[in-house]
């Protein structure tokens, strides 16, 4: 299949993404909200509130960073656009979108601008009003008079060692807050899938892997690091609709190859591939906030050394015997 066949463009078919399958994710956290707190001898009321990805331009100037959303933010929501906050409440299981008012200047230069009602509709949940109004609308959802909890996420990324950011708003010090349920519980969510996810899960999966067979076809002695990574791109984007990739590709071959997080803005897949040299691609696209994480080796000039097949079978024979 290469980059030309037609048919490589019909063999993968990006699927449509429903809004039920944030509705679903939605009901699995309000669940699991309620277990919780009704085990701790907790009210099971408050409102579970998060704020989604802020747009970033390159340093001081207008150039505009691609957004990609908040990962915790889409898992719940699965809004596209930046400035927003989703709000649950945990007592009744309503969903609210809090949306930036965006100034008529904005239609000029990023195009027509949604009201309250096409993203109701849009996002399927119970009300969308102004981010501006959130406190009053908030407050709104207490009963007898009470303030408001709010339950915001706060946690440690192992991966990472970075804390997710709890939601900030003006006027978020008129309620009570708390840093420390919601960030395990939703995590946990996060780790069973449903059937919606599983079926995107394998599409990106299936579109990534299809990218790794043309990178291999094409992968020549003479060329760059780059044409690899370059390939992969243009594959999972051209045929697969994937716009982004779960992390920077790793295409390293020779000594690169021991280099675990290769391809870096210092070290930017740039080597020349030699003949006799293995090729170690770690690359992964991501379509609608759900991500592969594929990694490959085989010898750029399409044949092993005796060397590299003994080593190469070894870990294929022994694989089986260390499950993940």
């Amino acid at each position: 299949m290469s980059l030309r066949d037609d048919k490589a463009m019909a063999a993968h078919s990006p699927p449509q993404i429903p809004m039920e399958l944030y509705r679903q994710n939605r009901s699995k956290l309000i669940a699991a909200m309620r277990q919780y707190l009704q085990s701790q001898g907790l009210p099971i009321n408050g409102v579970i509130l998060l704020q989604g990805g802020e747009e970033q331009t390159q340093y001081c100037t207008d150039g505009i960073i691609l957004f990609r959303q908040e990962s915790y933010f889409a898992y719940l929501f699965g809004v596209k656009e930046p400035g927003f906050y989703g709000a649950m409440d945990i007592s009744t299981g309503k969903a609210f979108l809090f949306t930036p008012r965006l100034s008529e200047d904005y239609a000029v230069w990023m195009g027509k601008i949604h009201t309250s009602s096409d993203l109701k509709e849009i996002y399927e949940v119970d009300e969308v009003y102004y981010a501006d109004e959130m406190e009053d609308i908030l407050r709104s959802l207490a009963t007898d008079n009470e303030t408001m909890l709010l339950y915001l996420l706060h946690g440690l990324n192992t991966d990472s060692n970075k804390f997710s950011q709890p939601a900030q708003f003006k006027g978020i010090e008129n309620f009570n807050t708390n840093l420390d349920i919601l960030h395990p519980i939703l995590t946990e969510c996060r780790v069973f899938k449903s059937h919606l996810e599983l079926n995107l899960l394998r599409y990106v999966n299936e579109v990534s892997s299809a990218a790794h067979v043309e990178v291999m076809r094409r992968t020549k002695v003479g060329m760059k690091e780059y044409q690899l990574e370059s390939t992969f791109l243009h594959y999972v984007y051209m045929f697969g609709g994937c716009r982004h990739c779960s992390y920077t590709c790793i295409c390293a071959t020779g000594e690169n190859s021991s280099v675990l997080h290769y391809g870096h803005a210092g070290a930017p897949n740039d080597r020349t591939l030699k003949d006799g040299d293995m090729a170690l691609l770690d690359m992964g696209a991501e379509f609608s906030f759900y991500g592969s994480d594929i990694t490959c080796s085989f010898p750029v000039n399409g044949q092993f050394t005796d060397d590299q097949r003994v080593v190469y079978n070894f870990l294929v024979l022994t694989k089986p015997l260390f499950p993940k």
